[in-house]
């Protein structure tokens, strides 16, 4: 059951054209949410790179105002090191394909967080069958038969995959082996470099950054020819240092209502010096499918354009890893004529506040009634 005697919860496990049961489990499982007794014509349908979506906290807000909500999990739930993109976006297809056998008739994709681009990527290969061509068989098939949705709606999302981590990394590392080494007249923790941040110290790191994503993605590609040529498919390397968006530490950049300094896990120096981050463990192919400036088809700019579908972006004005400059990047690339920005209050999941969330599914339900 849910939240209240007005919705349902159900636990729902499937298989996917190329993720078959496991002995002791089904590798996509996630909730679907709905008013109580209800088969719903609309459903809402939420996904992320890994994170576990069973427990969404729009579902049962959402169900309470009349739609159906699955939250959806794919195999890489938990398994980020693992990544590949044409996979999770057949994972999603299965969600999808289930939605259609409960009686849903307009399917809605809601991005929240890293979701954003996923499910905008979900959308693209489903009208555009992009990454189709160099699948497998049973890959390109399944890729082939995506359906997609009717309306698209983005909820405190990131640009991308690649923009967040290369937006985040440390700058200042010198060697990717050694947590230690730095460079500090790039270091972002250095006083004497600020905050507040100069204009040509922000443009430095930020070059910075990118630069060090690209020898990343030239290591990753040399890497995984020499392991190919000895017949070794893979390999996993850590990746040290990813809590250091200037941003974290200068409130002066792209202004918000958020706290700072701050970030998703507290005082960014010392998140820094953590292991609790983005990408802290890939494949070279993960890398190179979900990190790499250079190769990721997980860049928002790739996908959004493609995605025509009526949308929806909000972005809560309170959040310490998405600001204000993302959502309205992100509403600019959107392909869509009809598209809204909405900025509220509130933070990352609108957890700050008790009002919030039933205030964003009002949003929500609004603005898809009027379009439904």
């Amino acid at each position: 059951m849910g939240n209240s005697a007005s919705v349902e919860k159900q636990f729902v496990e499937l298989e996917s054209p190329t993720a078959p049961r496991l002995p002791n489990c089904y590798r996509c499982q996630g909730a679907y949410w709905t008013p109580a007794g209800k088969r719903p014509k609309t459903a809402f349908i939420a996904s992320h790179y890994n994170g576990d979506f069973t427990d969404h906290y729009l579902g049962a807000v959402m169900a309470e105002r009349g739609y159906g909500f699955l939250g959806w999990n794919t195999r890489f739930r938990g398994a980020e090191d693992l990544f590949l993109l044409e996979s999770a976006l057949i994972d999603i297809g299965a969600g999808v394909s289930w939605l259609r056998r409960q009686g849903v008739e307009q399917i809605i994709l809601l991005g929240n967080s890293g979701g954003g681009s996923l499910m905008a990527a979900y959308q693209a290969e489903a009208q555009n069958h992009a990454l189709a061509k160099d699948a497998s068989a049973a890959a390109q098939e399944a890729l082939q038969s995506l359906e997609g949705g009717q309306l698209y709606i983005s909820v405190n999302s990131h640009l991308g995959r690649p923009e967040v981590l290369t937006n985040w990394l440390d700058a200042s590392v010198i060697d990717e082996t050694d947590p230690v080494k730095t460079d500090e007249s790039l270091n972002p923790f250095n006083p004497d470099n600020g905050p507040p941040y100069s204009e040509d110290f922000i443009d430095r790191y930020r070059a910075a950054q990118r630069a060090r994503n690209q020898r990343i993605t030239d290591w990753a590609k040399q890497e995984l020819a020499r392991l190919n040529e000895a017949g070794i498919p893979d390999r996993t390397f850590p990746l040290f240092r990813a809590w250091a968006d200037l941003r974290f530490m200068d409130p002066a950049i792209d202004p918000s209502t958020r706290q700072c300094p701050g970030c998703y896990w507290g005082d960014p120096q010392a998140a820094n010096r953590g292991l609790s981050a983005l990408g802290r463990s890939s494949t070279l192919k993960t890398w190179l499918s979900m990190w790499s400036l250079e190769t990721s088809q997980c860049r928002g700019g790739v996908q959004l354009g493609h995605v025509a579908l009526p949308s929806l972006v909000i972005q809560g004005t309170g959040d310490k890893g998405v600001f204000p400059s993302d959502a309205e990047i992100i509403f600019e690339a959107l392909g869509a004529k009809d598209k809204t920005l909405e900025m509220t209050p509130g933070g990352h999941y609108f957890e700050d506040d008790s009002t919030l969330r039933p205030m964003v599914g009002d949003m929500i339900a609004e603005w898809t009634a009027a379009r439904i």
